[in-house]
């Protein structure tokens, strides 16, 4: 990661902040391990890295972030893939793009190289996603018990929460009016749900 346009300090934060990501300081932490003068020296050199690019911090939990190996652009362009659906009729999740997306890098809480989008269609997900919201996700293979995915099931496309049970994988609606259902044979998980760019009128 070069250092070029980067304050002291801030080098110094961004190797502090790489080597306790596991078990995060708190602002009084940081500016011990850096002997910053106060506080809110600490919080303006970690909004200014936030700016540039080498950190990514979900606005939900300041303590939970990323660092980037390289610096993310202020504006992404996601790949939009073709439409996930929420309810029981699925269909394949397309592998070539149908669309690029752009918005700004900043409400999504990972690099964004790793994100693509979904057009939702469907009640199953009400109330957290509803029919023509753009599902934001981080690609990856696997999932926790618990999270919501993105994924390939009996050959269609699905959002759904995933539990574990013993050896199987639960699919399950957020609305109650669907029966959860065991994963089938083809399970496999294209991304974990991260954002959701609603599409309700005002």
């Amino acid at each position: 990661m070069s250092s070029e346009y980067l304050h002291p300090l801030q080098v110094k934060l961004l190797n502090i902040l790489s080597k306790t990501i596991e078990e995060p300081l708190t602002i009084r932490g940081l500016q011990d391990a850096i002997s910053a003068s106060s506080t809110s020296v600490v919080a303006r050199h970690i909004a200014q890295l936030e700016k540039k690019g080498y950190i990514k911090k979900n606005p939900y939990n300041p303590r939970d972030y990323q660092i980037l190996k390289t610096p993310d652009t202020e504006v992404a362009h996601i790949n939009l893939y073709g439409l996930a659906t929420c309810g029981p009729n699925g269909c394949i999740l397309d592998g070539d793009p149908i669309d690029r997306i752009t918005i700004s890098s900043r409400i999504i809480p990972f690099a964004s190289q790793y994100a693509f989008m979904v057009k939702a269609r469907g009640d199953s997900m009400l109330p957290k996603i509803s029919n023509g919201d753009y599902v934001i996700a981080k690609k990856t293979e696997t999932a926790e018990d618990g999270e919501i995915v993105i994924c390939i099931n009996d050959g269609k496309a699905l959002i759904k929460k995933m539990k574990k049970s013993g050896n199987n994988k639960i699919l399950v609606s957020l609305n109650s009016e669907y029966e959860p259902f065991i994963a089938s044979k083809d399970f496999r998980i294209e991304g974990i749900v991260k954002g959701v760019i609603t599409n309700k009128p005002f």
